[in-house]
């Protein structure tokens, strides 16, 4: 069993949060019961992520995408109102991590993409020279673009949307997690045979083709599954608490 504040304060260290600026806060975001034996983790705290949370016996929710995004409104209402009465009147509290939980280079996104892909990493790229946000390196060996293809659907279980901007193959790859297709021109100046996000936009088509770059869009959710397991899983570790991860589907 661990204290909820010893166990948030040790995941804030370890990700430094504090190296940030984030769209949301980062850690603690709604205080529950002082202690904790289960920790569940998902990547969103949806509604129904909260129900099954709390069917698992879960004394906290640790997740990718939690709640007060800048720019929403901070109103209590209607579905914030029924996710945050559902976390009160249970006594659950609610962990989140973006931006810290996808640039570390151990448990995060993109470093566990990485590891479901068996891709080396050689550097990173993105807002800022040492943000980590966005990784780069290689395959084993180079692939044809359709077999790649292939690959990030057996891998990921989802297939991805392939913008065939490149050559004819695929070997130092570029990844970023969610919503992060705005890199691609960066990909594209490191000379990178592809780059794969989550998510696609229709500007995104004509980047890839007229830059050189064979793009991939694997989905939001499919390549930021990996992260808050790996976290819960060390968490779990370090403080003798049980773990479980529960996947809801998002097909986006």
């Amino acid at each position: 069993m661990a204290g909820l504040y010893e166990l948030v304060g040790y995941a804030d260290g370890l990700l430094q949060v504090e190296r940030f600026q984030d769209y949301a806060p980062n850690g603690l975001q709604v205080e529950g019961r002082e202690r904790v034996e289960r920790l569940v983790t998902g990547v969103t705290a949806c509604q129904a992520f909260i129900e099954a949370a709390q069917e698992a016996g879960a004394d906290a929710l640790l997740v990718h995408h939690g709640y007060f995004w800048r720019g929403e409104s901070p109103v209590v209402s209607g579905m914030r109102r029924r996710r945050l009465r559902s976390l009160l009147g249970a006594d659950l509290s609610l962990i989140a991590y973006h931006l810290p939980l996808d640039a570390h280079p151990v448990y995060g996104n993109n470093a566990r993409l990485a590891a479901e892909l068996d891709l080396s990493v050689e550097g990173g790229f993105g807002p800022g020279p040492d943000s980590g946000i966005a990784m780069y390196g290689s395959l084993s060996e180079p692939l044809a673009p359709g077999v790649f293809t292939d690959f990030l659907a057996e891998r990921l279980g989802r297939a991805p949307l392939h913008v065939a901007g490149g050559g004819d193959r695929v070997y130092r790859v570029g990844w970023c997690t969610g919503a992060a297709q705005d890199y691609l021109e960066q990909a594209a100046a490191l000379r990178l045979d592809a780059y794969i996000s989550g998510e696609v936009s229709e500007r995104t088509v004509h980047e890839a083709r007229e830059l050189g770059i064979h793009y991939f869009a694997a989905g939001h959710h499919a390549t930021e599954r990996y992260g808050v397991q790996a976290l819960g899983e060390h968490l779990a570790e370090r403080f003798g608490i049980e773990h479980r991860f529960i996947d809801i589907d998002n097909p986006v």
